[in-house]
């Protein structure tokens, strides 16, 4: 349910000045509107007010605006005194504004969207890079795990939509934050393949905390070493690299992580990387706990194998684990068709043998076991960025809604060239789930992505395609070549042309929905 209002939260006013666009263009040269509709289908909602009656329909996924005189089959047999009220009647260039005040509407609704989060300061989430695995191309170019990215080729990064980067932009430079402070890095690295990986790395970085082999567990710091923030047990090697850790008791368990204020013990231990950290933590007897089991699924290899919620895993086939994802990665490249699991259950160390089963999601074969992990992971953190004045505002304002319409047209163009696969399209499902994790997340992104929609839906709708209104102004240009209207059997079949081919794209994007998300 609160998905379903997100969407409509998002969607509404998208829909709503569209159409009000229309609305007001036509009411501009005088023609009658006699029903504003916000959604498709059953009326739920109506009213009268003068000429026009205001609707709210069922399906909400897009809207209308009936106006008088709009069908061309029936212009002659409007009479001569309603025919200043009607939109047939109009002149050419009228009804080209009146057409394209919908989409003109979303370009403005964008605008005024960008131009007032950046009057007020954003709140937006940090850019940061998940866990950087050693002896990779990012560890190797000076990249670690949880480090924030301020800027890249020298452009300023204060948000998710400034890595709207083209592909083919050849990245030289990065600016990161780490611990505090900023670090300066050269690399060469083509645009594409470097925000692939840095989008497909989540910052998804662990909590400083382990448990013991008797189910205990602990809150763990950097003993002395002052922090401006907590950093994740992947950042612990990066800020020092031989520290005593100072172990604090979590008295309520794995379910509160509130530590108690008192220091339980401390461990010295030397150590250049996290491997090597986790590691000498596991000869101490200490495990991150998303090493630990939360559930299991019903009648899955794991069920079989008799592993049961709370066992800590410590090695797949004889490898140490020193993390869930290892896990994971392990598991799809093990060519066995059983894989040994070693795990600690009340203090006793056991192991089974199990039989993973193979599922295919999102069009790739996954081993699966059906074992869910105990992990705590670092929220994610905000920037607040500082108002750009009224000047600065209005300038920036009009720059990225004409940057967002000149990437949303490429995007299209190399939809059509074949540049980019059909199945990036989404449609209603996709939509809302944008919606729904952008409002989570905060109201600023949450606005930023409907100034973007809204320039993608103002695009959507100059499309040449009948019933659309890029469709309409077709009609309009053909008009002034053919000197006159086209004939009512060629608006016909071009109008049936263009429903087919919007149903078939309304589909196949549905179809991309269900194949992602289900």
């Amino acid at each position: 349910m609160k998905i379903f209002l997100i969407f409509i939260l998002f969607l509404g006013p998208l829909i709503f000045f569209h159409e009000l666009g229309h609305f007001l263009f036509a009411r501009l040269f005088g023609v009658r509107v006699e029903t504003f509709s916000l959604g498709f289908g059953p009326k739920l909602f109506r009213f009268k007010w003068k000429d026009t009656e205001y609707v709210i329909s069922l399906i909400p996924l897009g809207g209308y605006v009936k106006m008088f005189g709009d069908d061309p089959s029936n212009k002659d047999k409007i009479k001569e005194e309603d025919q200043k009220y009607s939109y047939n009647h109009k002149p050419v260039w009228a009804r080209f504004w009146i057409v394209f005040g919908g989409p003109l509407a979303n370009f403005i609704l964008a605008y005024f969207i960008f131009w007032a989060l950046l009057i007020n300061g954003e709140r937006l989430p940090e850019i940061r890079f998940g866990v950087i695995q050693e002896k990779s191309a990012f560890y190797e170019t000076g990249i670690r795990s949880g480090d924030v990215l301020k800027s890249v080729n020298g452009k300023m990064i204060e948000g998710p939509s400034d890595l709207d980067f083209e592909p083919d932009t050849s990245i030289t430079s990065l600016e990161v934050e780490r611990n505090g402070k900023k670090i300066a890095l050269t690399l060469n690295s083509p645009g594409k393949s470097f925000f692939e990986t840095l989008l497909s790395s989540p910052p998804y970085l662990r909590k400083p905390i382990v448990i013991n082999e008797k189910g205990e567990v602990f809150y763990v710091e950097l003993a002395g070493v002052k922090l401006e923030r907590e950093l994740a047990i992947e950042q612990f090697a990066d800020a020092v690299s031989n520290s005593d850790l100072s172990f604090f008791k979590i008295e309520s368990g794995l379910e509160g992580f509130e530590k108690s204020g008192n220091e339980v013990f401390r461990l010295n231990l030397n150590y250049k990387t996290t491997q090597e950290l986790l590691i000498q933590l596991q000869s101490k007897g200490f495990y991150p706990t998303d090493l630990v089991i939360k559930s299991i699924t019903m009648n899955s290899p794991a069920d079989a194998a008799g592993l049961k919620r709370e066992d800590i895993i410590t090695s797949l086939d004889g490898k140490k684990i020193t993390g869930f994802d290892e896990v994971r990665l392990d598991l799809q490249k093990s060519s066995n068709t059983t894989v040994e699991i070693a795990y600690i259950r009340k203090g006793k160390k056991l192991s089974a043998k199990l039989t993973p089963k193979t599922e295919t999601i999102e069009g790739q074969a996954r081993k699966l076991i059906g074992v869910y992990s105990s992990g705590s992971y670092q929220e994610i953190r905000f920037v607040h960025t500082p108002s750009k004045g009224f000047v600065n505002s209005t300038l920036l304002a009009f720059a990225k809604t004409w940057d967002s319409f000149i990437k949303t047209a490429g995007g299209f163009k190399k939809l059509i060239s074949g540049e980019v696969s059909f199945k990036n399209v989404g449609g209603p499902i996709a939509i809302g789930k944008v919606a729904s994790d952008s409002f989570n997340t905060s109201l600023s992104y949450f606005f930023q992505i409907m100034a973007l929609i809204s320039v993608n839906l103002g695009v959507i709708n100059l499309f040449p395609i009948p019933v659309l209104d890029g469709g309409h102004i077709l009609f309009m240009i053909l008009e002034v070549i053919n000197r006159g209207p086209l004939s009512r059997r060629k608006m016909e079949i071009a109008q049936q042309i263009g429903l087919s081919l919007l149903l078939l794209l309304m589909c196949a994007a549905i179809f991309n929905d269900v194949s992602r998300f289900f």
